[in-house]
């Protein structure tokens, strides 16, 4: 008999609830993706570069071109000059750079902290490692870090506290001031900080992702992770990266050349090209996104749903308790899929012990605008 080292996980919500929509017809604002396409300059470069014959093994550190890309990125938006070749690391996938960043981290009997509602690869990630989450929660209904809960929780065991803004699934944004106070917390204490910052480029209403790479304190024992998936609406592509100083780096890529090696060769071809040739791409996106958020919370401000407009990310809360208060949210979301053909995620998922007193579905704004008029008339008639 097989002993499981992950026993409690099974098929994730996000995988359940895009199946039930496609089961039930329902239009699918559950699982983070869009529902339009990348740009057609980078899909054509894709095409190029294949018929190029760009098709063999990538360096596993990820192709020098596009390392250089991130590394002028980075320097441009966030003032931090980047080595790319000992600093950038090109993963495929967000997930996969968050797992090795963990592995090369967490050890046996060590602590990492995580912040519910929390993404639900870091706690599999830590596990897998040998070490053990320590959730907090954040607090309501701003989702906003509980400073002093976090001091009390920091222990001779903590190696690793894990962050992540623009947040999934609220879109709250930490700010300057709460880096710094992060920082003053560890600063005498052999703690390392995972950032995970795949929402960077979507931030609304004037606001400014507060990145770690702006921060010399935290990112001297940082990793940074970001995805080109999110920022090019490309999440099929499963290719990010992340950034820390050297010493980290170097650990990381201990253990990713031994999970994937490297990621696709002809799509890192695609990204540099794209990312030299359109820098502004990143610097439209707030608003690109800002105007999907608007679109849908306008049309479901006449519903029985209440929300805060989300201030990142591509996601948005949405209270039901006006509507069906006696059904938790795993429920609500099937409830709306199979009853009123929308799905949603339910929050309770990326909770340890989701608060009892929360009645929160989350639904994805990455749509085209008839899909999110189709939606929002579907939800304001309930």
């Amino acid at each position: 008999m097989i002993t499981s080292k992950l026993p409690n996980v099974g098929t994730t919500i996000f995988t359940t609830m895009s199946q039930l929509a496609a089961q039930t017809g329902a239009i699918n604002l559950s699982q983070g993706f869009p529902d339009f396409d990348g740009p057609d300059a980078l899909r054509e470069a894709v095409t190029r570069h294949v018929m190029a014959g760009h098709n063999q093994y990538a360096p596993m550190t990820g192709l020098p071109a596009l390392r250089e890309q991130v590394a002028a990125k980075v320097a441009s938006l966030y003032g931090r000059a980047v080595d790319p070749e000992a600093e950038v690391t090109i993963t495929p996938g967000a997930t996969q750079a968050i797992f090795c960043a963990i592995q090369a981290l967490v050890g046996q009997g060590d602590e990492a902290i995580v912040f519910d509602p929390c993404y639900d690869s870091y706690e599999p990630s830590v596990q897998l490692a040998g070490g053990t989450c320590i959730h907090l929660p954040l607090t309501l209904p701003d989702f906003a870090i509980d400073w002093q809960r976090l001091a009390d929780a920091i222990g001779p065991r903590t190696r690793l506290i894990v962050l992540n803004t623009p947040h999934n699934p609220s879109g709250a944004l930490l700010r300057r001031g709460d880096l710094d106070r992060l920082a003053a917390l560890i600063r005498d204490r052999d703690i390392y900080v995972l950032s995970d910052e795949v929402y960077e480029h979507l931030v609304y209403d004037g606001a400014e992702h507060a990145s770690v790479l702006r921060h010399e304190e935290l990112y001297r024992r940082a990793f940074v992770v970001s995805s080109f998936g999110k920022t090019y609406h490309v999440t099929g592509w499963k290719t990010g990266y992340v950034i820390a100083p050297p010493a980290l780096t170097a650990e990381l890529r201990k253990i990713h050349q031994y999970v994937s090696f490297t990621g696709v060769t002809p799509l890192q071809w695609a990204l540099a090209d794209f990312m030299a040739q359109q820098p502004n791409h990143v610097l439209e996106l707030p608003a690109f996104y800002q105007a999907k958020r608007d679109l849908f919370c306008d049309l479901l401000a006449g519903s029985r749903f209440g929300f805060q407009r989300a201030a990142g990310t591509y996601f948005q809360l949405a209270d039901y308790s006006a509507i069906r208060p006696d059904l938790d949210d795993v429920a609500m979301a099937r409830w709306l899929t199979q009853e009123h053909g929308v799905a949603a995620i339910p929050i309770s998922v990326f909770y340890q012990e989701p608060p009892r007193e929360a009645r929160l579905v989350r639904f994805c704004f990455a749509k085209r605008e008839d899909t999110l008029r189709q939606a929002a008339e579907r939800l304001g008639a309930i």
